[in-house]
Parts: structure tokens; C-alpha cells; sequence
């Protein structure tokens, strides 16, 4: 072991390519704050979360005035050690969306530098369960996106081998989100996958009058139905769905994802690695969920998922959405519309520091030693 002697914080900030809006919200910028951690053998991690464009400076102060001077001078391979008392030390912050994304920089950085150093990729040393998965897209089912060019994507999508497309829905009538199903269904056939994302957009009754519309179309699964802080009503409403209901990018600690599994609350879990609070609470969630019998489909994330992917035995699919090409060498490698799991020892995430360093926003980096 080795410990910690230096930590680098800076963020970058990078507007998505395509243009992403749902029902409640949309996507204008992606403040990703970066983590090096140096142990002192000289080797280095790297770790990462983000944002949707806002907050990320909040997180980087969490780090740089909170959290990282605690880290300088710990064993880098007690993870869950040096996780736990990250937590304890923010209580009074947490559970929150800040605390958990600046908790996961570290923790993606301490994962990072253990398969590193035992010369392993992410997904052998997470688990190690299988070498590829599937994937679906998401990148051109968003809301504003007229039907002609939903499908057209679909079928793009299907052509590559995918396993399925995300469409988004909420729209003001039920008979508009109907309307563009049906066209995308009967344009790619009943074995290709279609999966729907409301974004916490609906009340329980009109989340149950569309899970019975979703039915006509043979939807893989209803994600973000309601606000995820109801887990009663979502109880309610898996009950009688006849799709299956998808939770989870927007639940921030293991034991929401505890509540909803004893309460049948859900059939799929969607933790986002950076908003859980990083690869030890990420692993926590997969296997409780694995326990209940219930699969993990993560949400975006997927330069970084795709290891975690394949490290669980109950992930079947991986969400395509390219985020970091911007700043990485690297590319997700998807064969015959399976991602292929990262072969290079640690994350699998080859950075561009050069192009990091052209982006990174001033004030907001820092440097800690000890």
C-alpha cells in the first residue's frame, strides 16, 4: 500500500453536441469536475463526476476546502475506510447531490489507482463477470426531436446492432406521446427495444393512464415516472403497471435504493455512479439489487459504467450517450452493439490533458500536498 501525498482538482466545462431537453428540464452544459490523486510510489489516479450546469462549483469547494485535505496522507487502498469517513465528516451535508458528487470524484480516483497498481481493468477488479454488454441509445430520443427524426435514429440504431432506443416522453397530451410510439414501433418491428423516460414529470394518476398506453407498444420500461422522492406512489404505481418502472439516476444514497427494493417500489434500478457517491456505493446497489432479483441499467456515465457493466452479473444494458470525447483519447469500444469492456489497466479512460488543460476554468483548481 501507499499513501496519498498529492491531490489535483480543476473542472471543465463541456456543452453537449446534441441538444438535450425533457420534460422538466434541459441539459445546457456538463461542469465536470477532475481528480488526481498521487500515491507515493508516483503512481496517479484520476477520478470524475459531473453536472447538468449547475452546482459544479459548489462540489469543487466541497473538495478543495473539505474533503481533501482529510485525504492527504491516508493508505490509498482503504477505500471503504476512507469513504466512510469522507460521509461522516459532511452529515450535515448528506444525503445531497453535492456531497454525493464530490464524495464520487474521490472514490472513481481510489478505484482508479487500485486497479493501477494491481495492473487490472475496473471490471476485473469490480467483479469480473462478463467482457461486453449491451447497449441502447438515448442521444436521439429527446423530447423536442421531431417523429421523423426519432425514427430515423431508431432505425440507425437498430442498424448497428443495438439493443434498443430511449424516447422521451411528456408531452402535454397523452395522444402526442402515443403518436410518436406507435411511428417509432412500426417502423423498427416488435423485436427491437423501445424504453421511455418521463423525468419525475407525472402525477400518480397520469403515470398510470400512460403505463397503460405504454403497454400498446410493448415498452421495455417507464424510467422517472414521478419524483423519486415518492416511493409510496411509485409502490402504487409498479403494482399495477403493466411495464416495468425504472428508478434511480436521481436517488443519492444506497439506502433510497433500499427502500425502493423492500417496498416493490421498482423493477429496474438505474444508479448513477457519480450521484450515488461513487464505485463503493455504486457495487452496494448492484448487489442488494441482484439480492432482490432486479437487474441495474445505469444512467449516462458510460465511459465509466461500461466497466461496472460488466463487472455485475444483473446489468444488461449500458445508456449511450458520449460525454467525454472532448477530453479523452479513448472511445467506448462498441462491436455488433455490444460495449466492450476496457481492457487497460483502471477506469479505461485514456484522458486528453492537454485539451483539459485548455478547458479548465479558471479559479477553479487547486493543489494539495503533504
Amino acid at each position: 500500500m501507499a499513501r496519498i501525498i498529492k491531490a489535483e482538482i480543476l473542472m471543465v466545462d463541456l456543452v453537449p453536441k446534441a441538444t438535450r431537453t425533457d420534460a422538466i428540464q434541459s441539459f445546457v452544459s456538463q461542469e465536470t469536475p477532475i481528480l488526481r490523486l498521487t500515491d507515493e510510489d508516483g503512481t496517479v489516479g484520476t477520478g470524475y463526476s459531473y453536472t447538468i450546469g449547475a452546482g459544479g462549483p459548489a462540489v469543487v469547494s466541497l473538495l478543495r476546502e473539505t474533503l481533501l485535505p482529510q485525504l492527504i496522507g491516508r493508505e490509498a487502498e482503504e477505500i471503504e475506510g476512507i469513504w466512510r469517513d469522507l460521509l461522516m465528516s459532511t452529515h450535515a451535508t448528506a444525503v445531497g447531490a453535492i456531497t454525493s458528487l464530490a464524495l464520487a470524484t474521490i472514490d472513481t480516483a481510489l478505484w482508479d489507482l487500485r486497479c493501477l497498481r494491481a495492473a487490472q481493468p475496473l471490471w476485473r477488479m469490480a467483479g469480473g463477470t462478463k467482457s461486453s454488454v449491451g447497449v441502447y441509445s438515448t442521444e436521439g430520443g429527446w423530447l423536442h426531436i421531431d417523429t421523423a427524426d426519432l425514427i430515423a435514429d431508431a432505425l440507425e440504431m437498430q442498424e448497428k446492432g443495438f439493443s434498443g432506443s430511449k424516447i422521451k416522453i411528456g408531452k402535454p397530451s397523452i395522444a402526442a406521446d402515443r403518436a410518436r410510439l406507435r411511428a417509432v414501433r412500426e417502423a423498427v418491428g416488435p423485436d427491437y427495444q423501445i424504453l421511455v423516460d418521463a423525468n419525475q414529470s407525472f402525477t400518480l394518476s397520469e403515470a398510470r393512464r400512460r403505463a397503460d398506453m405504454l403497454a400498446e407498444f410493448d415498452i421495455g420500461w417507464f424510467e422517472e415516472p414521478m419524483p423519486a422522492d415518492d416511493v409510496g406512489a411509485h409502490a402504487q404505481l409498479t403494482a399495477a403497471s403493466p411495464v416495468p418502472i425504472a428508478v434511480g439516476e436521481s436517488m443519492y444514497s444506497l439506502s433510497q435504493f433500499k427502500d425502493y427494493l423492500a417496498m416493490n417500489a421498482c423493477t429496474i434500478v438505474q444508479a448513477d455512479v457519480a450521484r450515488v457517491g461513487g464505485i463503493t456505493p455504486w457495487l452496494k446497489v448492484a448487489h442488494m439489487a441482484e439480492a432482490f432479483n432486479v437487474s441495474i441499467c445505469p444512467h449516462f456515465l458510460m465511459e465509466l459504467h461500461v466497466s461496472l457493466t460488466c463487472a455485475v452479473p444483473n446489468a444488461p444494458l449500458l445508456e449511450y450517450i458520449p460525454q467525454l470525447d472532448e477530453i479523452t483519447i479513448s472511445r467506448v469500444d462498441i462491436r455488433d452493439g455490444r460495449a466492450q469492456a476496457p481492457t487497460a489497466p483502471g477506469l479505461g479512460i485514456a484522458w486528453d490533458w492537454d485539451a483539459i488543460a485548455a478547458r479548465a476554468i479558471s479559479g477553479l483548481s487547486a493543489t494539495l500536498e503533504g
